[in-house]
């Protein structure tokens, strides 16, 4: 039992109904998940407005509410804020008794590469011995246990709750993946990090938040609201994310893959076979007020593929040593660390290879196929599933970013489909989404065979493959089968001839 009138000192209160000193049980935004002698906050979502369920919420045994509209033949205590997400947060946070205070949180954003490199800095950290929490757009993991994940970060009371059963189960770091949603809607509101990123920025959902100016200021209030006691590492090969080195109170250390002029750069970097080999050496030394990074330099093997494995391995080691994770520990786990299924994952290679990647926006298509021009292969097949559901202009900026590679890698045919039956309604492909795909194709003579479905795409690139050609399986909701697709396709062939690839067909 908690005293409502302590709990309430955590938020600003702007006017009150029915005030009374009554203890309450626990917390809820939800009108389904309320119990006896709950608390229940209306928040004001997206789809729905949770003061339309206070009565429901009372039935079910709320005793109190904070609202930001006084809700009227509700009898019991109203509590009127500005914004009840603010104050979600900042109860939360309060009644749980501040566990991110308690924690080494480190704050992970980007538009591309936010799980991958949350797993990989969770592994150094397992590595090296410590106990961990990770939470993401795929799962939560709290020390030995997880469940699968709602949304990329949860909702603030949910959160904290999280936060608070870390420190209860002796949880010492936690890597978090904070989205741009996650910010705007105030679910991170009360989180003190001790270390943040942001590796890099494009494109992508400009819809829900009206434009890219105010995705970009979304996105880098993680850097420019972090504090003076924590540090944010930055890429300086990114210009989004370099520019913010002078816009926050965090100590700043760098690193480039390019650049070489940061705290921290990348140089003999090897991607012939796909996989990164390269020196991390560290050239300017860095102390924070938590932190000391001196000039050293070691040899890093990447079991993960792709040029953007090796900018996020750049951040999760950079975390690692500023965490006091051994270099041998890093080393490690990088040669043994497979990656997050879908990001440029290989799920066949034998005498040709084929490569699984989610290829979502353009940011991620550009890093994916230059990926593609550091390695050696025959000839490049590229099936793309076209994306549903968000819009003309979200494809045609996909259909620009594959046509600026496509003299590099000799892209003159693309394999594009529908997936039909395999996309839920949310992500049916409209004629417009195909028609926008479609007339920049055209526009740049790269000839488009246009499947219906996945499957027929698919076999499609099989048939034709010859030995050391590599087929990209690209694309998001519409491509999430693909790999099982092709590989028992491959199967079916293999199976009835002998094993090469000149007999696939």
């Amino acid at each position: 039992m908690v005293n409502l009138q302590q709990l309430l000192q955590a938020i600003s209160v702007v006017e009150t109904y029915k005030e009374e000193n009554i203890s309450i049980t626990g917390l809820s935004y939800h009108s389904q998940k309320v119990e006896s002698g709950h608390l229940f906050v209306c928040i004001k979502g997206y789809k729905t407005d949770g003061h339309k369920y206070l009565a429901d919420a009372v039935k079910n045994g709320a005793i109190a509410a904070v609202v930001e509209d006084f809700q009227e033949g509700i009898d019991i205590p109203q509590y009127r804020v500005e914004n009840s997400r603010i104050a979600l947060a900042q109860l939360g946070n309060a009644y749980f008794n501040e566990p991110s205070k308690k924690l080494k949180m480190i704050g992970i954003t980007a538009t591309n590469g936010k799980t991958t490199t949350s797993y990989m800095t969770n592994a150094m950290l397992e590595t090296e011995g410590y106990k961990t929490g990770l939470i993401g757009t795929v799962t939560v993991k709290i020390d030995d246990y997880s469940f699968p994940a709602e949304l990329t970060t949860p909702e603030s009371l949910d959160l904290q709750n999280y936060l608070h059963q870390m420190v209860e189960r002796g949880v010492t770091h936690v890597s978090m993946e904070v989205s741009s949603a996650a910010m705007e809607t105030n679910r991170v509101e009360t989180v003190e990090y001790d270390i943040v990123t942001l590796n890099n920025i494009s494109r992508e959902h400009i819809d829900s938040h009206g434009s890219f100016e105010q995705y970009w200021n979304v996105k880098s209030s993680l850097i420019t609201n972090a504090s003076e006691n924590s540090v944010a590492v930055l890429n300086l090969d990114d210009e989004y994310s370099a520019s913010l080195i002078n816009r926050t109170n965090a100590s700043v250390v760098t690193f480039g893959v390019r650049n070489e002029e940061g705290h921290i750069r990348c140089k003999n970097l090897d991607l012939s076979t796909g996989r990164g080999k390269f020196t991390y050496e560290i050239v300017k030394e860095f102390k924070s007020k938590s932190a000391h990074l001196t000039s050293c330099s070691f040899e890093v093997e990447l079991a993960v593929p792709g040029l953007h494995s090796v900018y996020n391995s750049m951040v999760a080691i950079t975390v690692a040593l500023l965490n006091n994770v051994s270099i041998a520990s890093i080393q490690e786990t990088l040669q043994t660390f497979t990656g997050v299924e879908r990001r440029f994952e290989f799920i066949f290679e034998e005498d040709i290879k084929i490569v699984d990647d989610h290829f979502a926006n353009p940011g991620n298509i550009n890093i994916t196929l230059k990926t593609l021009q550091y390695m050696d292969f025959q000839n490049l097949h590229l099936v793309y599933a076209i994306r549903g559901e968000r819009g003309p202009t979200v494809n045609r900026e996909n259909a620009e970013a594959i046509v600026e590679w496509a003299s590099k890698l000799n892209i003159s045919e693309i394999i594009a489909t529908k997936s039909v039956s395999h996309v839920t309604l949310k992500d049916r492909v409209t004629d417009e989404e195909v028609k926008a795909f479609m007339d920049v194709m055209e526009r740049a003579g790269i000839e488009v065979k246009l499947y219906d479905e996945l499957p027929d795409a698919i076999t499609e690139a099989i048939t034709n493959v010859v030995e050391n050609d590599l087929i990209l399986l690209a694309g998001a909701q519409g491509m999430d089968l693909g790999g099982e697709i092709a590989l028992e396709i491959i199967h079916k062939r293999t199976s009835k001839a002998p094993k090469t690839v000149g007999h696939l067909q």
